[in-house]
């Protein structure tokens, strides 16, 4: 089934700042309690709710009503200063967002930079949240045995240097396994949203809020990950090149309720390269939330 993004975008003023979102399906009380999920995206220049997302959307709103966030200073969303680490950041505006839309509780899936913001709003409003299903997530991945930075970070601050198309596409290659999947139609989506005015200048701040150390600290989310008490399925892909798979050992270790999922050839980008496998086993995990005890 093919959506057209134009059709589903919304946007509303939160916390003072425009925040878009795209919406797609209905609740279905016996698949997951009813509660909507929320799916928030990675940090990559260019990077935006649709573009992660977009072609996972019909699928997962067979079984939720299915709301994609542009996370502040990506995509349609406004781009205000980061305040303190981009995590917390975030997280509030998503928050706003879900009081806009008078949503009390939500699942959320988090990609990379957006599981680090479902984290975050998830250790500081647990009432808010029923499960997390965390991929490849930011603050989370403590690499044992990788460098830092990782060969897709690398890739990464080169962009953020130099912006250019060939070291957009270097990046976009560390994404993936499957190589054919880096079609110059990407490449050039995402180099007009990562040069959009404002958008270099946000992506700058998004990241010193990581290096900065008086905001970096308050990222690294795996110290507090013994503190979280909702079922979690980290989902890891084997030959990730941003956030290696070693990584996801002290998660696995420090989390309760956490199970991991790794899917075999496959990179950053479960949602694309795995997709069909990989809304499977979301889902299922999903449907085993019962609302009535918030299981």
């Amino acid at each position: 089934m093919t959506v057209s993004k134009e059709s589903l975008q919304q946007s509303a003023e939160v916390n003072g700042t425009t925040i878009t979102w795209y919406e797609m399906g209905a609740p279905r009380e016996e698949v997951g309690g009813g509660l909507p999920l929320v799916m928030l995206h990675g940090g990559g220049p260019g990077a935006s709710a649709w573009s992660n997302f977009g072609s996972a959307l019909p699928g997962f709103a067979e079984s939720f009503r299915t709301i994609l966030v542009d996370q502040p200073g990506f995509g349609a969303s406004g781009r205000p200063d980061v305040v303190g680490n981009y995590y917390r950041h975030s997280a509030g505006y998503v928050l706003g967002l879900l009081d806009h839309l008078g949503i009390d509780r939500v699942h959320l899936l988090g990609n990379s930079l957006g599981g680090g913001t479902a984290m975050r709003l998830a250790l500081d409003h647990p009432d808010r949240v029923g499960r997390l299903v965390l991929m490849g997530p930011g603050g989370l991945s403590l690499n044992l045995f990788h460098a830092d930075p990782t060969e897709g970070v690398q890739r990464l601050m080169e962009f953020g240097m130099n912006p250019s198309r060939e070291a957009l596409r270097a990046f976009i290659s560390t994404m993936v396994v499957n190589q054919d999947l880096v079609t110059d139609a990407l490449v050039e989506e995402r180099f007009a949203d990562a040069t959009a005015p404002g958008a270099h200048d946000a992506m700058r701040q998004m990241g010193m809020s990581f290096w900065n150390p008086q905001t970096a600290e308050d990222g690294m989310l795996w110290r507090e990950a013994h503190r979280l008490r909702k079922h979690t399925l980290l989902t890891w892909g084997r030959e990730d090149r941003v956030n290696p798979l070693d990584g996801a050992m002290a998660a696995l270790k420090l989390i309760p309720k956490a199970s991991l999922h790794v899917f075999p050839h496959c990179g950053h980008w479960a949602q694309v390269e795995a997709a069909d496998e990989f809304r499977e086993v979301a889902t299922a995990f999903l449907a085993r939330h019962a609302e009535r005890n918030k299981a």
